[in-house]
């Protein structure tokens, strides 16, 4: 039992950049099931340039599911921007979960944007000024609320979706300063919590590609400057558990993972 799954992050669509991906898109059916996007759909987060997305991964022959990122708040037009990707089919997460019945089973999706925060020894607490607690309650529930969707899923395979980083490792080539502003610990926590298969985000786009939880599950920085490619495939399922490279065609190269 084998389930393909494209993903891609950090495509920052305006109407200058439309058009760019969709060649590759009309060839997933190909060779994935599903379309995961991890996040920064636009560059500023406003209606117009979520209209852009919608055109340019509406209307595929997978369905695609995703979550917002920081640029997708950027301009407070959330509910529109949200609004325009549903009503071109794309499946929305923010601390809920969708299950897909697949050709290789029932694929489960926890998605959440995530927030910072830091990882373990290097990390920010929940004392001293409101302003502090603020930020840490805010990386806490994003985590909560996740965990409880990844645990709340009836499925076969189980998938992580999110933005912001949930392990240290897929930052990596990052500037030290700024992890606490690209991911947090407790998202990985949250993954750990249950039988996750894999787990994909974005955000890093100096980051690289491979990471691990501290419970073993594998983690993909999946955002377009990192995989320069317009997505890569992953296979979760019970054959091999190796990376495996493949060729893919005009839209790059096919990583996959089972």
């Amino acid at each position: 039992m084998v389930i393909r799954i494209a993903a891609v992050g950090d495509v920052h669509l305006d109407e200058d950049v439309v058009g760019r991906f969709r060649p590759a898109l009309e060839e997933l059916p190909e060779c994935a099931d599903v379309l995961l996007l991890a996040g920064d759909l636009t560059r500023h987060g406003t209606e117009a340039e979520a209209r852009c997305v919608a055109e340019e991964f509406g209307g595929l022959a997978v369905p695609v599911v995703t979550v917002l990122g920081n640029h997708d708040h950027q301009c407070d037009q959330v509910p529109q921007v949200v609004k325009v990707l549903e009503d071109a089919g794309i499946t929305v997460l923010e601390g809920n979960g969708v299950v897909l019945d697949c050709a290789g089973g029932r694929l489960g999706i926890a998605g959440v944007k995530g927030f910072g925060g830091g990882f373990a020894g290097r990390c920010a607490s929940d004392f001293g000024e409101p302003e502090m607690k603020a930020f840490v309650r805010t990386t806490t529930d994003s985590a909560d609320r996740l965990g409880a969707a990844l645990r709340s899923l009836d499925c076969d395979m189980l998938v992580a979706l999110t933005h912001y980083a949930p392990v240290p490792d897929t930052l990596a080539g990052e500037p030290l300063e700024i992890y606490p502003f690209l991911g947090s610990y407790q998202l990985g926590q949250a993954i750990d919590s249950a039988p996750t298969a894999l787990a994909l985000h974005g955000h890093a786009h100096a980051g690289t590609e491979r990471g691990t939880t501290p419970g073993g599950i594998r983690v993909r920085n999946v955002a377009h400057p990192v995989i320069k490619q317009a997505y890569s495939v992953f296979h979760v399922g019970d054959q091999l558990d190796t990376d495996q490279v493949s060729p893919l065609g005009p839209s790059g190269t096919q990583r996959s993972w089972s």
